[in-house]
């Protein structure tokens, strides 16, 4: 079998271009960076800053795609909504998207026993709960942050399940408060025998309480 011959200096590619020149496709145009194994990174760094500065409510996911440099539409692909950035930007365990159909899903009479269930379970995990935690803990300390946790809270939960269940948006917020509450005194202060009963003693004592809440009776 013959060998092919070296290109010579005359000779050029079948791309029609020099051999070791560049193709135009690769140099660095001005405007919008492309996507990147970092662009994710770099859209989660400017939705920190851009929430801690402007809050959740006037956030928007195009300027957070001007800050981050990139188009919007790579927001979009990383983060299906802006409740889905801040979850990620927060580093909080769960998406309201995704949670609160769950909850919704099932007879109205058991709704009380399902948020129960889920907020006990989930916050049972220190992975889970810790950023959470500590989130609150940086809100009491800092106003920019409590108003973001709170514009965050109210049109990305409280808000969505109020509405959904027909409900003043008071009942809703009770019931948040009275869970949390809990998970405070359970894994933050620690009271006994409430840090030690087991989840379900729990969601026994409590979800007829959260269920009353919600009714709207």
């Amino acid at each position: 079998m013959s060998e092919r011959p070296a290109d010579d200096a005359g000779e050029r590619p079948a791309s029609g271009r020099p051999a070791g020149e560049r193709p135009e496709s690769g140099r660095r145009r001005p405007g919008r960076r492309p996507g990147s194994a970092d662009t994710r990174g770099q859209i989660l760094a400017a939705a920190r800053e851009t929430f801690s500065e402007k809050g959740f409510d006037k956030a928007t996911i195009r300027g957070i795609a001007r800050q981050a440099g990139v188009d919007p539409a790579l927001v979009h692909h990383y983060f299906a909504s802006k409740e889905g950035m801040f979850v990620a930007a927060m580093e909080l365990p769960v998406n309201p998207d995704e949670v609160i159909p769950m909850i919704m899903n099932g007879p109205r009479e058991e709704i009380g026993e399902r948020l129960t269930r889920f907020v006990l379970t989930m916050t049972s995990e220190a992975g889970a709960r810790q950023p959470v935690l500590a989130l609150v803990r940086t809100a009491m300390t800092n106003d920019r942050v409590v108003s973001m946790v709170r514009e965050f809270l109210t049109h990305a939960i409280v808000n969505r399940v109020a509405e959904g269940l027909g409900i003043p948006a008071i009942r809703m917020e009770v019931a948040f408060a009275q869970l949390f509450g809990v998970v405070l005194m359970r894994y933050v202060v620690k009271l006994e025998p409430l840090a030690s009963a087991e989840i379900e003693e729990l969601v026994e004592l409590l979800a007829p309480t959260i269920q009353r809440y919600l009714d709207g009776s």
